[in-house]
């Protein structure tokens, strides 16, 4: 890349001299957070990695990143600098895309970070409709809590998420999948599996099982239950939904959890009861970064996602 458009000290214009490089390697130390790692994802030397940065640096005349022993940040300047670089480096891939042989340019690697309860409902149907079509790209899911989730999408560790509405980052968006109701999920010999609806106030009389307070859900529960009096505590707690079911088939109570957690077809031992007063929702959905545009490889996985049942138009 070379352009005459900057006006400096030592003449009206010079020559600004760095190549498509160099901005990969500027992207892959912000998104990985050190040098060392940028450098195994560029596949190149740390020495090689440091002279790209050097070398845009100075043909910028700005300083971008601020580098201690521990820890590099991007300076006011590569902070402004970074969604130009990733809009101009998601735009080649775009076009890269539309010459040629598009399916043989998709390879490499696309990391989708989802709460469990997402990876089990909208992932398998998913992953394999995308595998049928693009053998080549190798999948990387990261099941992990809804904060893990925000964070993988804020730092470019994945190229988007799914997970539910909550304390998202405020670089992150949240684009609207499939709206969702808690329900009881017992056992099918337990006392309230003929019933259609249960109160909580009801459900709370008999064992339960809980969400510890790390969990996204918890969160969303505490809030919509605030002031609500529980008359004991929980038998048991634990940090995923799908850890929970396994311990109601078990048989050590009930647990309310979100409607998409449960199986999609009849399971010969789990049933589910609908949860009213109050009826709690949530809302599941993509998150993306603000300002990024996603590669072809991921818009390819959002439009197979959004093609499932029961999901809502795209936004």
């Amino acid at each position: 890349m070379r352009a005459r458009q900057r006006p400096n000290q030592r003449g009206p214009w010079v020559s600004i001299n760095f190549d498509l490089n160099d901005l990969k390697a500027f992207r892959a130390v912000v998104e990985q957070g050190t040098f060392r790692a940028a450098a195994d994802t560029v596949r190149i030397t740390q020495s090689a990695l440091s002279r790209r940065i050097e070398k845009l640096e100075t043909a910028l005349g700005v300083k971008l990143l601020e580098r201690t022993t521990r820890k590099v940040s991007l300076t006011n300047v590569g902070r402004a600098f970074l969604p130009q670089v990733e809009r101009l480096l998601d735009d080649l891939d775009l076009a890269l895309l539309s010459v040629g042989d598009g399916g043989a340019l998709r390879t490499g690697t696309l990391t989708i970070a989802c709460v469990p309860s997402a990876a089990y409902y909208f992932m398998p149907h998913a992953i394999r409709a995308f595998h049928g079509q693009y053998p080549k790209v190798r999948i990387n899911l990261f099941d992990a809590s809804a904060n893990e989730v925000s964070a993988a999408v804020a730092s470019g560790e994945a190229d988007f998420g799914l997970s539910f509405t909550g304390n998202l980052a405020p670089e992150i968006e949240f684009s609207t999948l499939l709206e969702e109701r808690y329900v009881i999920a017992c056992r099918r010999d337990h006392p309230l599996a003929q019933r259609e609806v249960v109160s909580w106030a009801e459900a709370y009389e008999h064992d339960y099982i809980t969400l510890g307070k790390s969990s996204g859900n918890r969160l969303v529960l505490d809030r919509a239950l605030a002031g609500m009096q529980v008359p004991k505590e929980s038998v048991c707690e634990a940090r995923h939904v799908t850890t929970l079911l396994g311990l109601i088939e078990a048989g050590l109570g009930i647990a309310a959890v979100p409607s998409i957690a449960l199986p999609l077809m009849p399971h010969p031992i789990l049933a589910s009861v609908a949860l009213v007063e109050p009826e709690v929702t949530r809302k599941m959905g993509l998150l993306k970064r603000r300002g990024r545009t996603l590669t072809p490889a991921a818009l390819e996985m959002e439009r197979l996602i959004r093609q499932l049942p029961g999901v809502l138009p795209g936004d």
